[in-house]
């Protein structure tokens, strides 16, 4: 198929799949995260209300709940899956629970319930991937004591390994082989299932034994098909340098590297503990900066594109063009098995489906997971569309612009 011209601007494309009404409701939902001060409300109200239950759960099912998130249960975002395959749009599946379970028990669950979610991917055809976090099955703790062990050694990440973890006691290596063992476990079945799995990334105080994590299950499970996928975040400045680390490792270690790019979900809190520990804040000085290593990584996943397979995660219009015009330069296909975009289900519809529909491997993020359960996810989706700057502007603009079009279309019949 030929690859066609992408535009952002087709509002046409963008909200196809979209009635009038649930048009209308976004609308009015952007609108209220356009208010600072309702925001603020909501995002501080909505958990005590939650917690105290309260009956709100009606209203947030039928406005943010269903906006941003693809259902309560797996089974119920199969309609949510079958209508963005309609424009050929994929979904990842996320469990959408966050804290958790502590305890053994609680970890050996979550494991099993992200294998449950590989299992039900594998039976759908429009779910390639799914989303994990380690902390899901691992003590915050021991990822904690790891992370810093490994600060403590100089030299490359995974040589650093060896010697981190010499300071564990015979009870937390024993707990960390059983963290690795589930997260083997997980790749295992997806491996077998031909899903890709996603690794979130974490705070910078744990993510080393995650990346850890990823790139150890990479060299087993990353040679013939892609499984598993690490999370770059680049508004750290270090992770550009990382990127290409971890590329060495993987041409050494014959495996071909996963990467999720995204610009990063944890700045306030990463600046905040940062000042508050006084040491140099892991945080890009500023957007420009954050922009300026996020397209760098786009291209250079691109000029390795045999080497590295790549999902551009990103919200940014420029980031998702920029990726376009480098595949077309370079000749390569849109649907090129190493190239992959996705957005967050409830935003940024104009350039998902605008990217399905010139001919690019496109999926929506869809986490799943019982009201009470994603309030925080869904806190900071509207924290998020509050505060990115233009960001709820640029959502209102362009369903007031399908909005206009629908209607003059009805005026001329």
């Amino acid at each position: 198929m030929m690859d066609h011209p992408v535009s952002f601007e087709n509002t046409e494309n963008a909200f196809a799949y979209k009635s009038d009404a649930e048009l209308k409701k976004a609308r009015f939902l952007f609108k209220s995260m356009g208010s600072s001060f309702l925001v603020r409300l909501g995002t501080k109200l909505t958990p005590l209300a939650i917690r105290f239950k309260l009956p709100i759960k009606g209203l947030i099912r039928k406005t943010i709940f269903s906006q941003f998130v693809g259902g309560e249960t797996l089974g119920q975002t199969a309609p949510v899956a079958k209508k963005l395959s309609a424009y050929h749009v994929q979904a990842i599946l996320d469990y959408g629970v966050e804290g958790g379970n502590n305890g053994e028990a609680g970890f050996d669950q979550a494991c099993n319930e992200f294998i449950r979610v590989i299992n039900y991917a594998a039976s759908q055809p429009n779910i390639p991937f799914i989303s994990i976090k380690v902390t899901g099955f691992a003590r915050f703790e021991l990822l904690e004591k790891l992370d810093h062990s490994l600060d403590l050694s100089p030299g490359p990440l995974m040589k650093r390994y060896a010697a981190a973890l010499a300071g564990f006691t015979e009870e937390e290596s024993a707990e960390w082989e059983r963290v690795r063992k589930r997260m083997q476990k997980i790749c295992v079945q997806a491996s077998a299932k031909n899903v890709g799995v996603l690794v979130d990334a974490e705070e910078t105080w744990i993510q080393d034994p995650v990346d850890v994590l990823s790139i150890q299950m990479m060299q087993i499970f990353n040679k013939e098909n892609v499984t598993v996928y690490n999370t770059v975040q680049l508004y750290r400045h270090d992770r550009l340098s990382f990127l290409k680390d971890m590329l060495e490792a993987a041409i050494l270690k014959d495996f071909v590297l996963g990467v999720k790019l995204v610009r990063g979900a944890y700045m306030e809190k990463e600046r905040a503990r940062a000042q508050e520990k006084k040491y140099a804040s892991p945080i890009q000085t500023d957007k420009e900066a954050t922009d300026r290593d996020y397209n760098a990584g786009v291209a250079f996943c691109i000029d390795h594109i045999e080497n590295i397979a790549s999902i551009i995660a990103s919200h940014n219009d420029y980031s998702n063009l920029r990726a376009t015009e480098i595949l077309r330069e370079k000749g390569l296909s849109f649907s090129n098995p190493h190239i992959h975009f996705s957005q967050l289900y409830g935003m940024s519809d104009n350039i998902t489906f605008n990217l399905a529909k010139a001919g690019c491997s496109v999926s929506k993020y869809l986490p799943f997971g019982p009201i009470e359960e994603v309030v925080p996810y869904l806190m900071r989706r509207a924290e998020e569309n509050s505060s990115l700057s233009g960001q709820t502007g640029r959502e209102l603009a362009l369903i007031n612009k399908e909005i206009a079009r629908r209607k003059g279309l009805r005026l001329k019949a």
